[in-house]
């Protein structure tokens, strides 16, 4: 199917009415606002600095720099936590991965096929809900839905003790109660699915518009992806590592109730940085 797609730019090169359109980055779905903030006329000493002079890098750099561009960019903050929200992400997976078998065989001796059945709890609702997700990241912003995503998981991992503290006697009433409190988790996979990859390369593209010269014709998306992948296969890494050694150490309970503060201090960094500084935390410019 990818064999079958046209990207706009190599449609231009047959197509002339396309060429504007590309030239032009609000027709592709930017707001028109950027167009007056980028030929604010005269008194534009008056105005405050436009978006791409933010995202304008030096222009002597160092061989390190123009061999690995993507370098520079990681000294923004939004796309350094919009990182950090990837590797989460996938610390959490990674977490899961490792303990509910054997939570699931020390509570309910269940057998590899039994535990691996649970998982349908946790992923059905995050096969269902992803792409209502991403609707809304595309409608709402990053931000949003990082914040609420990471601020949902909190309770649902602190409730994922439940079933081990035995508040239901009955064995199959605790396993609905399991399969219930991992479908409550797979709502805020689902959540916190999208935000990370978008806001990375939000930030990215602004530094691509704002030194088309220094990125080069294609930009440094794959560099940016090569790091997404990198930081995702991290915390696929070290989620099993901590949250084995979290469970042996202080209990599956406790293990997710750490957890639960990484992500929530996860959503607190998605406030002040993803998407931008809130209005609440910016000075007032005159």
């Amino acid at each position: 199917m990818r064999l079958l797609v046209i990207e706009r730019k190599v449609a231009a090169r047959y197509d002339e009415t396309l060429g504007d359109r590309t030239s032009k980055p609000r027709c592709d779905g930017i707001r028109q606002d950027n167009e007056d903030a980028e030929d604010p006329g005269e008194g534009s000493t008056l105005l405050p600095k436009t978006q791409h002079e933010d995202f304008r890098l030096p222009k002597v750099q160092n061989k390190a720099i123009r061999a690995l561009p993507i370098v520079y960019c990681l000294s923004n903050p939004r796309l350094l936590v919009a990182l950090f929200l990837g590797f989460v992400q996938a610390s959490i997976l990674g977490a899961f991965d490792a303990t509910v078998p054997t939570e699931a065989e020390d509570l309910f001796n269940f057998s590899s096929l039994n535990a691996g059945l649970l998982f349908i709890a946790l992923d059905v609702p995050y096969l269902v809900l992803g792409p209502i997700a991403g609707w809304a990241v595309d409608k709402f912003g990053t931000k949003l839905a990082a914040v609420v995503g990471f601020a949902y998981l909190v309770p649902t991992l602190i409730l994922l003790r439940l079933p081990s503290e035995h508040i239901v006697e009955d064995r199959k009433q605790n396993i609905i109660l399991y399969c219930a409190v991992l479908a409550l988790n797979g709502v805020g996979m689902a959540i916190i699915g999208s935000p990370s990859v978008v806001e990375a390369s939000d930030v990215v593209q602004k530094y691509h518009k704002a030194n088309p010269d220094f990125f080069g014709k294609n930009g440094p998306y794959a560099q940016l992806y090569s790091f997404n992948s990198l930081v995702f296969s991290a915390g696929l890494t070290i989620g099993p590592l901590l949250s084995g050694t979290l469970r042996n150490a202080i209990g599956y309970g406790n293990m997710n109730a750490v957890i639960a503060a990484m992500s929530g201090i996860t959503a607190v960094l998605s406030f002040v940085f993803i998407g931008g500084k809130p209005k609440i935390l910016q000075r007032n410019r005159i």
